[in-house]
């Protein structure tokens, strides 16, 4: 908090800093007995008729009465980062796009909307099929998004917008705006950033089966069911994309699978799937260690991966290898679509896209 000359704390921001990261402390309990303090960091989003909003890390918004503020300051645009391999929010958001491909693209202005979804059918996960703003889109923003909305209905599909908050380059600011707007957040997931030989060094991987494409015993152990030749392109596209399994008894699914796409640097895992009868038995380590053997080998050198934040399972498992929160990330969906059954193979994405169900380090 910003402490002026005599002592006392000082509220040093105004309007003029919304866009800002800030750092503020107000009154908890206006007109208690005993005052109590709450301190709140985030972006300042919007500063009107006497009420502040700030948007947190984790992308949700804290309404502030001016009068109750007690001091305030602007600090840096993002927190310094203390391990874990260096990287923009701009530079993750291209990789994870990469490593999770539409079939279908169209740019408007700086933004990119994307589709994957079969006539008469519903898309293939939110992520591709949602649109990914990496910029202005050229137009006001209620032009854009009523275009977005024409754009996803001629596909039948529902308008999805994907943000991120919590790093130096996302957009607390859209965020703000979609909420005004009456877009709903559907999904929050985090993506996390680790080094890769830290992972490849956790497992000997010996029975660990990889290959280029995906088979029916793959598929077999996969979370979601029915998938459909879309979901098989999806899922075989990116720059150099891994399919690992541990094959499972004579007859049974197999005992673990998971996925990895090698772009450049960067190493993405997802599919991280184990058979509720063997877990705790290290299989989702020793899949995430032979795929990244295989993703030093052609020269990655760092790893990315995206969970939710309830998660418990997979965030200790992923700590425990090295991997720290980078950015989060949201759905929004368009306030006139009706809520209706949930999207074809998104029942299961609230574990998108990378969930061991095996516990163990």
């Amino acid at each position: 908090m910003e402490i002026s000359a005599t002592g006392r704390l000082e509220v040093r921001i105004t309007p003029a800093d919304v866009g800002k990261r800030v750092s503020v402390r107000r009154l908890s309990e206006p007109g208690a007995a005993q005052e109590k303090f709450t301190d709140t960091v985030g972006v300042l989003t919007s500063w009107d008729q006497g009420v502040l909003m700030i948007t947190r890390r984790d992308g949700r918004s804290v309404r502030i009465a001016e009068s109750a503020l007690v001091a305030g300051k602007v600090v840096p645009a993002a927190p310094a980062r203390r391990r874990g391999p260096a990287a923009s929010y701009e530079e993750l958001a291209g990789v994870a796009s990469r490593g999770w491909q539409p079939l279908e693209t169209e740019l408007f202005g700086g933004w990119v909307l994307r589709a994957a979804v079969e006539v008469g059918q519903q898309g293939f996960t939110r992520r591709a099929n949602s649109v990914l703003p990496l910029g202005a889109p050229g137009l006001p923003l209620d032009a854009a998004l009523a275009a977005v909305r024409r754009w996803y209905g001629e596909r039948g599909l529902p308008a999805y917008v994907q943000t991120a908050t919590g790093a130096e380059g996302t957009q607390e600011l859209l965020c703000a705006e979609l909420e005004r707007r009456g877009w709903v957040r559907e999904v929050t997931a985090e993506l996390w950033t680790g080094a890769l030989a830290p992972v490849a060094d956790r497992a000997e991987g010996a029975g660990v089966v990889l290959s280029r494409k995906v088979d029916e015993a793959w598929l077999a152990r996969y979370r979601r069911k029915g998938v459909s030749e879309v979901a098989l392109r999806v899922l075989g596209a990116g720059p150099s994309v891994w399919f690992a399994t541990v094959p499972g008894a004579a007859g049974e699914p197999p005992a673990a699978i998971g996925r990895c796409v090698v772009d450049g640097r960067w190493a993405g895992f997802a599919a991280v799937e184990v058979d509720p009868g063997r877990r705790r038995e290290g299989l989702a380590t020793e899949v995430m260690a032979a795929l990244a053997r295989r993703a030093l080998d052609e020269g990655a050198s760092a790893a990315w991966l995206q969970v939710e934040t309830d998660n418990e399972a997979a965030r200790t498992l992923y700590a425990a290898l090295g991997f720290t929160p980078h950015h989060a990330y949201h759905h929004y969906r368009a306030p006139s679509e009706p809520a209706g059954p949930t999207p074809a193979n998104a029942h299961t994405e609230a574990r998108d896209p990378a969930e061991p169900t095996d516990g163990s380090r």
